[in-house]
C-alpha cells in the first residue's frame, strides 16, 4: 500500500538537501528558495525502494515564519523522518515540528542525525544520547536514529534501509470509498489548465469522473491524472496526486480547498471536537478564545467554546467546538492543530468528533452525549451522533462523514443498532436515520397526547391525522411523523378510522345530560326530513345555545348521523341521500338540471333548494354551468 513520508526539523539542519541525496529530487522549487537558501514552501519528491514499492516525501519548511506552510504539508503523512543537525542538535522547530506531529496523530517515524561529516565522533555520541532522552517521552520513542551525511553520502544506505523496513511494516488505514485530496497546490500548466495538487487521504479516482470542489460546492470533472510524476487513469490514496481539472480557473480555487465525489462532504461552520493543550503551553485555553485553526491544508480563523469549564490547563484534553467564519468539510477522526496569536506557536491539537456540529449548551447534558463521540468503538459513535442528531436525524452519506466507517461497515453497524433499538429507518427513500431512544420518547409522547385529547373532546371519536400532524407532529419531519404513527397503529396501541385516530379502547362517551341532549337534536332532524327545523328551533326547547350543544353537533357529525349544509342549516344523512339519489337518477335521462327542475322533483323551497345545490357542489358530485347544473363526472 502506497505511504507517504513527511520531513520535520529546524531551519538548516539539512531536510532539503537530504531529500535530494536520497532520491535526486530538488524539492525546492522556487526562485526565492533557491536566492535565500531557505525551504518556503512544500516540496515533493519519491523514492523507489525496490519491489515496486515508492515512498512519497512531503519536504516542509523549518522557518519558524513557515510553520502553517508545515503544518499543511504534514496533514496527510504517514510518517515522518525527524531530521537534526549534528553540529546543533535539538532546537526551537526541532520541539514545534515534533509536537504538530503528534497533534496530527502521526505515530512511528525515525530519525536522521544529519551533517555527520562536520562534528567528531565524540560530540556526535554526545548527541545522539540527548537525542535519544528527548525522545523517550514522545512518539519516536526507541525510534532508529541514523547518522547520515549528504555531503559525503555517508550512512544513505543505512537510512534507506531503515526506510524499507519501516514501509513493510507500516499498514496505514485508509478508507476506500470516500475519495478525498485536500489541495496544497494550484497553478496553471500550458496546454492543460487548472492543476492541483495534493496528498489523496483516502479513496481513489478515475479519468473523466465528476467531482466537487468543496466548502463551496463547486462541479468540475477529471481531465487528467498525475501520480509521482507518472500519468495514470486511476490515483489511489497514499499517494501525491496532480489533478487536471476542467471548467475552473486558478483563482476558482484556495489551498485546503478539498476535492470529493458529489454529495459526500457535509460543510459546517461548527465543529465538535477532543482537544488537547501541549504541556510545554505556557498558558491554559480560554473560553471562546480566537486561534489560527489547521485541518487538512487550511488555515482559517476560529473561536474556540470550551462547554464544560471556562479553561483548558495545560496537559488537559477536553470536548469542545470550533467556530468558523467560513464553512469546512471534514470527517469524524480528522486531526487539527491551533496556534496562537501571540507567539505564533501550535499549543493544543486533536480530532474532530463531529464534523457537521451538534446544537449543544454549556454545560447542558448534551456535553456528557460528546464525550462518548470521543468512543472508538463504531456502535457507540453511530448511536450518539443519532441521538444528538434528535428529531430531523440523518442521512446515510451523512452518517458515513460522522462515524468514518466504509459503506459496508456502517450498514453492519446500523443493522447491530437496528436489533438493539438504538436506530430507526424512517425514510427509506433517502436512508434517514434517527435514534431509537428519540423514537420511542415520541411514541410515548403522541400517545400521551392522544390521552389528553381525549379527555379535552370526549365526544370526538378521535383527531384527525391532518390535525395530529400539525399540532402534536409540528417540527417533526413528515416521514418521522408517519413512522412514528404507524409503529403505533402496527402495535395496536392506536387505532384508525379513516381518517381519524384515536388510543385503543377509546369509546364516546356521554353524560346522562348529554346523551338526551343527542338524542332529542338527532330526532329533531329526522323527523324534519327534507326540510329539517331552524338551529334556534331545535336549541330552543332544550334550554341551550350553539355554545353549549356545539360537543353533540360535532360528535353528530362524526359519527354520521347529520351533516351541515350551510351556515346553521343542518340535514339528517338519510335525508340528505334519498334527496342525492333522487339527483342521480334525473341525471340518468337528462344531461343538465335547472333549479325549477330541482324544484319540481323534491319540492323543496328556496330556502332549502339553493343552499342543498350549492352543497352538492362543493362535494363535487354537480358541477355548475351558466344557470344549470350537471353531474360531475358525465362532464
Amino acid at each position: 500500500m502506497p505511504v507517504i513520508m513527511g520531513t520535520a526539523g529546524h531551519i538548516d539542519h539539512g531536510k532539503t538537501t537530504l531529500i535530494k541525496a536520497l532520491t535526486g529530487i530538488d524539492c525546492d522549487r522556487l526562485s526565492e528558495e533557491k536566492k535565500r537558501g531557505i525551504t518556503i514552501e512544500l516540496g515533493f519528491a519519491f523514492l523507489d525502494l525496490g519491489e515496486g514499492d515508492r515512498l512519497g516525501i512531503v519536504d516542509v519548511p523549518g522557518h519558524e515564519k513557515f510553520v502553517k506552510n508545515m503544518v499543511a504539508g504534514a496533514a496527510g503523512v504517514d510518517f515522518v523522518i525527524l531530521v537534526i543537525a549534528a553540529d546543533e542538535g535539538i532546537m526551537p522547530q526541532t520541539r514545534e515540528h515534533l509536537e504538530i506531529c503528534q497533534l496530527l496523530g502521526v505515530t512511528t517515524g525515525l530519525v536522521a542525525l544529519t551533517k555527520t561529516d562536520m562534528v567528531d565522533a565524540e560530540w556526535l555520541e554526545m548527541v545522539e544520547e540527548e537525542v535519544a532522552a528527548y525522545l523517550e517521552p514522545t512518539f519516536l520513542s526507541g525510534a532508529p536514529v541514523i547518522p547520515v551525511s549528504a555531503h559525503t553520502g555517508e550512512g544513505l544506505e543505512a537510512l534507506k534501509e531503515a526506510l524499507r523496513g519501516l514501509v513493510a511494516e507500516f499498514k496505514p488505514r485508509r478508507r476506500s470509498d470516500l475519495f478525498r485530496l485536500p489541495v496544497d497546490r494550484v497553478f496553471t500548466m500550458k496546454g492543460h489548465g487548472t492543476v492541483v495538487t495534493g496528498t489523496m487521504i483516502s479513496g481513489s479516482i478515475s479519468l473523466g469522473e465528476d467531482i466537487t470542489l468543496y466548502p463551496d460546492g463547486t462541479g468540475t470533472k477529471v481531465r487528467g491524472l498525475q501520480s509521482h510524476g507518472e500519468t495514470v487513469e486511476t490515483a489511489q490514496a497514499g499517494r501525491r496526486t496532480a489533478v487536471n481539472l476542467a471548467g475552473l480557473e486558478v483563482d476558482d480555487i484556495r489551498r485546503g480547498d478539498v476535492l470529493a465525489r458529489p454529495g459526500t462532504l457535509f460543510p459546517s461552520q461548527v465543529w465538535d471536537i477532543e482537544l488537547t493543550v501541549l504541556e510545554s503551553s505556557r498558558l491554559p485555553l480560554k473560553h471562546r478564545k480566537e486561534i489560527h485553526f489547521h485541518h487538512g491544508a487550511r488555515e482559517v480563523l476560529a473561536r474556540i467554546h470550551l462547554l464544560d469549564r471556562d479553561e483548558l490547563a495545560p496537559g488537559e484534553t477536553a470536548v469542545c467546538q470550533a467556530r468558523f467564519a467560513e464553512p469546512l468539510a471534514g470527517v469524524y477522526g480528522d486531526r487539527v492543530v491551533l496556534r496562537s496569536f501571540s507567539p505564533l506557536r501550535a499549543f493544543a491539537g486533536g480530532r474532530v468528533i463531529g464534523p457537521t456540529g451538534h446544537k449543544v449548551k454549556r454545560f447542558s447534558d448534551k456535553v456528557g452525549l460528546l464525550q462518548r463521540l470521543t468512543d472508538d468503538r463504531p456502535e457507540v459513535v453511530a448511536a450518539t451522533q443519532l441521538e444528538l442528531a434528535g428529531p430531523e436525524g440523518v442521512d446515510f452519506a451523512e452518517l458515513l462523514t460522522m462515524t468514518n466507517l466504509e459503506s459496508k461497515g456502517l450498514e453492519k453497524t446500523l443493522g447491530v443498532l437496528g436489533g438493539q433499538r438504538k436506530a430507526v429507518l424512517f425514510d427509506k427513500e433517502t436512508r434517514r436515520y434517527a435514534g431509537g431512544e428519540l423514537a420511542d420518547s415520541l411514541a410515548d409522547g403522541l400517545v400521551a397526547f392522544l390521552a389528553d385529547f381525549h379527555k379535552r373532546e370526549s365526544m370526538k371519536p378521535g383527531a384527525q391525522r391532518g390535525e395530529l400532524a400539525s399540532s402534536w407532529g409540528r417540527g417533526l419531519p413528515p416521514k418521522l411523523f408517519h413512522y412514528i404513527l404507524e409503529k403505533l397503529l402496527k402495535k395496536g396501541d392506536v387505532v384508525a378510522e379513516q381518517e381519524v385516530i384515536r388510543l385503543k379502547g377509546h369509546k364516546v362517551s356521554l353524560a346522562s345530560d348529554q346523551a338526551k341532549v343527542r338524542e332529542s337534536v338527532l330526532a329533531a332532524y329526522r323527523d324534519g326530513g327534507a326540510t329539517p327545523p331552524n338551529l334556534k328551533d331545535v336549541l330552543e326547547p332544550l334550554g341551550m345555545d350553539f355554545k353549549q350543544a356545539a360537543g353533540v353537533f360535532r360528535l353528530l357529525q362524526d359519527q354520521g348521523e347529520i351533516v351541515r349544509v350551510s351556515g346553521d342549516m343542518y340535514y339528517h344523512c338519510a335525508a340528505l341521500d334519498a334527496i342525492k339519489d333522487k339527483m342521480i337518477g334525473f341525471f340518468g335521462q337528462n344531461e343538465e338540471m335547472t333549479a325549477p327542475d330541482f324544484k319540481d322533483l323534491t319540492g323543496l323551497s328556496r330556502k332549502y333548494l339553493i343552499p342543498v345545490l350549492e352543497y352538492f357542489d362543493k362535494e363535487k358530485l354537480t358541477v355548475r354551468v351558466g344557470d344549470a347544473r350537471r353531474l360531475r363526472k358525465r362532464s
